[in-house]
């Protein structure tokens, strides 16, 4: 796989990965190396663990994504050509749920109308999938505007990351005309069956949680409800963005058996979901350590005695560090495997940083590491 390519070319690169294999950390090298190219990048996270922000020097949350000053990045030896711009943000739900709404109401009077009622601070639970979805809008909208040239769309560490994926198509199974109608006030429902059934089911839901969260749960969705049919547009537009050539999904893992294993789940996930995965990325890696000289070769070579005698005592550390190497390799070899023959591009390698992985140079190894592999 030529990760170095993909984020010179493409618009929206979108991160997979079990917790603890370096995904956010990859995930903002990736923005860096586009940035190096000219590109304006951002590096966009739902990751919890907020980790980005340490790494950027960002604070963990804003209303907006961050642009991180040239001055911040020449500290360290990091200079961009013309064009190229590093951003990120902590994606905050509420957010661009506020964006939605004021995109999508008919009037700014209808999206403070909806703001204030009650069940709008929990919207998430009222709506299974929206949180997703909100973070599918922000990357369909900074899309959309033209902004950036690059996208890379950090997921949360879990299985349940790929919920952001199939969020779009929920969504619009949720926001249906027909179902949303029973909620409508009785001179809104056109048809007799529909008042009748309306009936049926606002008095079950008073039975079941009082008249008073039952008139708000009508309130608020008759407000919402002028918003539905643009969103549900909106979330096919979200996911054929996610099947176009302009996206692209890498999964990522370390050489644990356990991250190896994640990492074929979000392959295969990524595939029920009709989307494919371009490639993995073997994390922390020592699978490019391939020229590591013999320990036997450098006793035979020592300039004396003395120096013969101390390589001689680390040679079975050397030879621990080429079997790990060797083994490392065979891991991405299976990654190489797996994703060809699920229709990708293959598999490549990140190397083990001895120092902090959290820091600016760190990131400046790994977006050099990137742009090598083209």
């Amino acid at each position: 796989m030529k990760l170095g390519g993909l984020v010179q070319s493409r618009q929206v690169i979108v991160t997979c990965g079990a917790g603890g294999v370096g995904k956010t950390t990859s995930s903002a090298a990736m923005a860096l190396a586009a940035a190096r190219c000219g590109r304006r990048a951002l590096v966009l996270t739902i990751d919890p663990a907020r980790r980005l922000a340490q790494a950027l020097g960002i604070p963990p949350t804003g209303s907006t994504p961050v642009h991180i000053d040239a001055s911040i990045l020449g500290k360290v030896g990091i200079t961009l050509p013309p064009g190229g711009e590093l951003h990120a943000w902590m994606l905050d739900p509420r957010v661009v749920l506020e964006s939605v709404v004021d995109r999508f109401a008919p009037n700014p009077e209808m999206a403070t109308k909806i703001r204030k009622t009650k069940l709008y601070g929990a919207l998430s639970e009222v709506m299974a999938g929206l949180q997703e979805y909100t973070a599918a809008e922000a990357l369909y909208e900074f899309v959309e505007t033209g902004r950036y040239d690059l996208i890379v769309l950090d997921t949360p560490p879990s299985r349940n990351a790929l919920d952001f994926l199939d969020a779009p198509r929920r969504l619009t199974r949720f926001l249906d005309e027909r179902t949303l109608s029973m909620f409508a006030p009785a001179e809104q429902q056109a048809s007799a069956i529909v008042r009748a059934a309306s009936k049926v089911v606002m008095g079950a839901l008073s039975k079941a949680f009082g008249e008073t969260f039952t008139h708000d749960l009508q309130e608020f969705l008759g407000a919402f409800g002028t918003l539905f049919g643009k969103m549900r547009i909106h979330a096919e537009g979200v996911r054929n963005l996610l099947r176009s050539d302009k996206s692209v999904f890498i999964v990522l893992a370390s050489p644990e058996l356990g991250a190896v294993e994640e990492a074929m789940f979000f392959q295969r996930r990524i595939a029920e979901l009709g989307l494919v995965s371009r490639g993995f990325v073997l994390n922390r890696s020592y699978a490019t350590d391939r020229d590591l000289a013999k320990p036997a070769d450098l006793v035979a070579g020592a300039p004396s005695k003395d120096v013969a005698r101390a390589l001689a005592k680390l040679g079975p550390l050397a030879t621990i560090e080429a079997a790990r190497a060797e083994e490392h390799r065979l891991v991405l070899a299976r990654l190489e495997t797996a994703s060809k023959s699920g229709g990708g591009d293959g598999a490549m390698a990140l190397p083990y940083l001895d120092q902090a992985i959290d820091d600016l140079p760190a990131l400046e190894a790994l977006s050099t590491t990137i742009l090598a592999n083209v």
